[in-house]
């Protein structure tokens, strides 16, 4: 089945997109009616709905969104400027103009392109800078002022660079880079059954899927209660996408792979529901003839002592509550019904990710977990078919220097390599192009290898010559003299 993922152009309502103002990222929900803040400014989405993606939009005084539109600058090519910066001095007094008087524009409607011209008219230093030291002026002052807002769909490369920038904690740290290094080496591609372990709030989970296209199947490895997608669905992926997605959790591997795991028998559909609620509602009745009988003794000992108009209240009433009661017994009874319909689903869930990992012929297996990966490595790549590719990330290097250890005395690996990836900015501009100053202090760590065939005999035997290697009989000798 064919899966039509990325090939709408135009902003939709209900879509995930990605709010673009300089390096500055935001995934947002496409709503109507609603208020979205971002970079202290507040605007709603409305009319950006039915244009095409990357379209840059302006901020009105109002919150409502218009496209910019494109105007040829004649500021920079009849400009004055100076020969060099050094008799310039920031003393606060350059600018004529004060923040009162820029509010006050602000007020006015004005926008932003015209309050960064009148700046640069009102800057008694402005002419006697450089070409370079004006452009970069410019360009600060038209960040600060002009509220311009490019709106771009979600990719791997836009909410990895997002989560990086903003919450890196939340990804350990995991650079763009260094993803994107996982996948190949990973040989991730459309068809393939992938494993997947991480804990980077499901942003690994969703650069697979974006990469498989929603052809082949996913097996997500968790832990705790359940799986953590937030960034997943950022990426605003169509439903037959989770169709052949899989969870399973971590603390059931070993049952599985002893063969004790043992999951609740499967009905073919919920049928002891009807049995608990026929009960369930035979007691309510119980309690409600019982109430409803001394509700009637109650009014009868009263019916002497009022008059026939407080009496029709009293029923009326009683005819309420008696409906209140009924609406209340029938939310309990949807309640138990839906509640016992998602722990079938959830155990049918786990039942079709055990079978899928029983025929141990994955085609790769990526994990980037907080987690120490050597226990997970031994235990995860017992469910990867022989010549497939796996690939461990690390934000520190010593975890991975024991796993490389671990499996070069295991065996069953080959091509085993342990790398950091490295990452620099580079500044492209006429007479400017340079690296940048701020740059990342490292992308961490990927130990990655291929399966191949264990010989278990020969695992073995080698296991104990290493261990009657371990103390050389020169050693022992000196030992034993020295004892004497």
């Amino acid at each position: 089945m064919a899966v039509e993922w990325g090939l709408s152009p135009r902003i939709c309502e209900g879509d995930c997109a990605v709010l673009k103002r300089g390096d500055v990222f935001k995934a947002v929900a496409v709503l109507r009616q609603r208020k979205i803040i971002f970079e202290k400014q507040g605007f709603y989405l409305d009319n950006a709905i039915g244009h095409v993606y990357g379209t840059t939009f302006e901020v009105t005084s109002d919150g409502n969104l218009q496209p910019k539109r494109q105007v040829e600058e004649t500021t920079t090519e009849t400009k004055e400027a100076g020969t060099d910066n050094r008799n310039i001095v920031d003393d606060g007094k350059s600018q004529k103009l004060t923040h009162d008087d820029i509010k006050a524009l602000k007020d006015k409607g004005i926008k932003g392109q015209e309050i960064v011209q009148q700046l640069i008219e009102n800057s008694t230093t402005f002419r006697d800078k450089t070409e370079f030291a004006q452009d970069k002026y410019i360009k600060k002052k038209k960040k600060k002022y002009e509220a311009v807002i490019t709106i771009v769909k979600p990719s791997t490369r836009i909410l990895s660079t997002m989560y990086y920038a903003r919450e890196p904690g939340k990804i350990i740290h995991l650079r763009y880079d260094t993803l994107a290094q996982m996948l190949t080496l990973g040989n991730v591609r459309a068809g393939n059954k992938m494993i997947v372990m991480e804990t980077c709030a499901g942003l690994v989970l969703g650069a697979v899927m974006e990469r498989m296209g929603g052809y082949g199947s996913i097996i997500q490895m968790y832990p705790g209660g359940g799986p953590i997608r937030a960034a997943t669905s950022c990426f605003g992926f169509p439903k037959p996408f989770f169709n052949n997605l899989h969870e399973f959790p971590l603390s059931k591997v070993d049952s599985l792979l002893c063969g004790t795991l043992s999951l609740e028998t499967l009905p073919s559909e919920p049928e002891d529901t009807a049995l608990t609620e026929e009960e369930t509602n035979g007691l309510v009745d119980e309690k409600q003839t019982s109430v409803q009988g001394t509700e009637e003794e109650s009014s009868a000992e009263t019916a002497m002592e009022i008059n026939q108009t407080e009496e029709q209240e009293t029923m009326d009433i009683n005819a309420e509550d008696a409906e209140f009661k009924e609406n209340k017994e029938r939310e309990n009874k949807e309640n138990v019904r839906e509640k016992q319909r998602k722990q079938w689903e959830r155990t049918k869930k786990l039942t079709e990710a055990a079978a899928l990992l029983r025929e141990k012929n994955a085609d790769g297996l990526l994990v980037a977990s907080k987690f120490h990966p050597t226990p997970l490595l031994l235990s995860l790549l017992e469910f990867v078919a022989p010549s497939r590719p796996f690939v461990v990330y690390c934000q520190y290097k010593e975890p991975l220097l024991e796993c490389y250890t671990k499996l070069r005395e295991r065996g069953g690996v080959v091509n085993l390599k342990l790398s950091e990836t490295w990452l620099r900015s580079y500044q492209v501009l006429p007479d400017r192009s340079h690296p940048k100053l701020t740059m990342s202090g490292g992308g961490g760590y990927i130990l990655s290898g291929i399966t191949v065939v264990l010989d278990k005999g020969k695992s073995d035997s080698s296991n104990l010559e290493a261990l009657k290697m371990e103390e050389p009989s020169s050693k022992r000798c000196k030992v034993q003299d020295l004892c004497c």
